[in-house]
């Protein structure tokens, strides 16, 4: 029973960092699709930021 409990207080922490991480994924996206082809330095930084995101999801076991 404890375990129970255990995981669903651990669930709820993890929403946050979700709304989160797509929150910026869709700042992202609006910045890239604004900016993107008039400041080529942008369009880098987002990139990596969206590679960096990735390899977070990926590390997490896809929690995100």
């Amino acid at each position: 029973m404890e375990a129970k409990n255990e995981r669903q207080g651990n669930e709820q922490p993890l929403s946050e960092p979700v709304q989160h991480i797509a929150g910026a994924h869709q700042l992202l996206t609006t910045l890239r699709e604004k900016f993107g082809a008039i400041h080529p330095e942008l369009e880098e930084a987002i990139t990596k930021l969206e590679l960096a995101l990735s390899a977070l999801s990926v590390n997490t076991g896809g929690m995100f």
